[in-house]
């Protein structure tokens, strides 16, 4: 294995993906693991990276790494401060923190900024696929969606990050499918467009989320709802409820795993939307790429 290359790593708070990458900004292999910033013991994050590893750094223990996601958060490795909005992201280079490790090993810094609501709001993972996607499109100004357990909704104007805002989209369909009266005694889910999209459309026309959410269980008692495609209902009015304060003609990015951002698209179509599919590892590996790119003649960190 060449000396040149190096390791680009998402590790978040429930699972960890790594990418090794050549001198030429090729990926040439990949890992993924459920062992979140969570799930490591004692803290031992020095170690634990060294394990899921080990199968790279048996043939180079001096790899370098650089780590983006919350394992630069307060729970992480390292806390490494937050870069303010307005930012250009390729800044994000003048601003990493070395954790000591037995090879050189950088964390990127998140972002946080004031909503659109005047609230504070974080990100820590998604700017570099917001840097990414500034990498893989040309257009100067767009608006991009990245869903999740925390949706992000971002405003950039060339690579500079002018505002953010977080829906818990996922978190929120995580707890009233799992712990509410809505998803109790239901029989297996199926994927149902039909119910889907009738929540899509009910979030449109009520914006009294807590209230639609209730009619879960009485269009199903009412017998409007089959039982099996409850979660495809809450679903679309969750989506629904996210996507409604974007103006109707909206024109976006959507950034992420293929299945869920199919989901995305098709709650756009019914809202009058169009969004625009980029896949969120492509553009975690450029926005990577990108400032290793800045990285590299400063350090030397990736020689």
């Amino acid at each position: 294995m060449n000396t040149t290359h190096w390791i680009a790593i998402d590790w978040g708070t429930t699972n960890f993906r790594a990418f090794l990458i050549d001198g030429a900004g090729a990926v040439t292999a990949r890992t993924a693991e459920s062992l979140g910033l969570l799930q490591v013991k004692d803290r031992d994050f020095a170690g634990t990276l060294a394990r899921l590893l080990q199968p790279w750094l048996a043939s180079n223990p001096q790899l370098p790494v650089l780590m983006a996601g919350m394992v630069g958060s307060r729970n992480g490795w390292l806390e490494v401060p937050y870069m303010s909005t307005p930012c250009a992201l390729s800044a994000l280079a003048r601003h990493v923190v070395t954790v000591p490790w037995q090879a050189r090993a950088l964390i990127i810094p998140g972002i946080t900024g004031m909503s659109l609501g005047g609230q504070p709001d974080v990100m820590r993972g998604e700017e570099v696929q917001l840097l990414g996607l500034t990498q893989l499109q040309t257009r100067p100004h767009c608006t991009a969606i990245l869903p999740g357990t925390h949706s992000k909704h971002a405003q950039l104007v060339g690579d500079t990050l002018q505002s953010f805002a977080t829906f818990m989209t996922g978190e929120l369909f995580s707890l009233l499918s799992k712990h509410s009266i809505l998803g109790r005694g239901l029989p297996p889910q199926t994927d149902d467009e039909s119910a889907f999209v009738s929540g899509v459309l009910a979030a449109r026309k009520d914006p009294e989320l807590s209230r639609l959410l209730f009619s879960v269980r009485t269009r199903l008692l009412a017998g409007l709802l089959p039982a099996p495609a409850v979660h495809s209902y809450l679903s679309g009015l969750l989506l629904g409820a996210e996507l409604a304060g974007l103006p109707a003609d909206t024109h976006a990015w959507v950034i992420g795993a293929p299945a869920l951002c199919e989901r995305y698209q098709l709650a756009a179509q019914h809202l009058g939307m169009q969004l625009e599919f980029a896949d969120g590892d492509d553009c975690f590996i450029a926005g990577m790429r990108h400032l290793h790119s800045l990285l590299e003649p400063v350090t030397g960190s990736c020689s």
